[in-house]
């Protein structure tokens, strides 16, 4: 048996959730439901709020453009959430959506926006954040939303990380050489990860210098080709989940 349905949609409610509970739906899910994806009485819809686990629920339309769902069955436990960490300058609006939603599908815990030197703007929307946290999770079977944490500057988020936490900073002027080896070499055991992919300018010297002084931190190299911030979350996440992460 598969690991995850993907013939049912997936919805994130922020109800409780429980066997019997019925949960009337928000005019925009029930027009998903019932207008774009034409579902009709009776089929099922799985749902999750981040708390409970995943549940199946039967459709339970009222009149064309309203429904409910009746909460049949769990059908996962909740999982521990992801304990990675994902620091990252805010990019232009597009990009920021990509980035963060496979942030979340490679298994980031925690978003931090961090504002540095060369960040493009200082402004972001947390919920629109957030709600690309959800899709992620929607569309990818992943239980636990991760946490949206508040912008800082440079200085304050590592501050902010536990000293026994590693940070992977992606650096595009560390010497190329093999990823995997550097990241065996800097971790102990199963580490407590962070990742800091910066912007599109790469960081100030003055930044590189403050990161480097942090102990418990690894300067990676992606490789000789120059990538795009949004580029640069998907590889150096792939690096960090499969040598020291959840994909061992």
């Amino acid at each position: 048996m598969a690991l995850y349905d993907f013939t049912a949609p997936r919805l994130f409610i922020e109800a409780d959730l429980a066997e019997g509970r019925v949960l009337p739906l928000e005019r925009a899910q029930a027009n998903y439901l019932l207008t774009v994806l034409r579902k009709s009485e009776g089929e099922p819809v799985l749902l999750f709020n981040g708390r409970d686990g995943e549940w199946r629920a039967d459709l339970v339309p009222n009149g064309r453009k309203s429904a409910d769902l009746r909460i049949v069955a769990r059908t996962r436990p909740q999982p521990a959430p992801p304990d990675l960490h994902y620091l990252f300058a805010p990019l232009k609006t597009g990009r920021l959506d990509y980035m963060a939603q496979k942030a979340v599908e490679m298994g980031a815990g925690t978003l931090r926006p961090v504002f540095t030197r060369f960040t493009q703007g200082e402004r972001i929307k947390l919920d629109r954040l957030r709600a690309n946290a959800i899709e992620a999770a929607e569309q990818c079977g992943i239980l636990a939303i991760p946490d949206i944490a508040e912008p800082v500057r440079l200085p304050t988020a590592l501050d902010a990380l536990e000293p026994e936490r590693l940070l992977v900073f992606c650096d595009e002027d560390a010497p190329v050489a093999d990823p995997v080896a550097a990241l065996r070499g800097a971790a102990g055991g199963a580490p407590t990860l962070a990742v800091l992919v910066g912007p599109e300018g790469g960081f100030h010297e003055e930044e590189r210098a403050l990161i480097a002084a942090r102990p418990n931190t690894v300067a990676l190299s992606l490789g000789p080709r120059i990538l795009r911030a949004d580029t640069a979350a998907v590889a150096v996440m792939a690096l960090v989940q499969a040598v020291l992460g959840d994909a061992r």
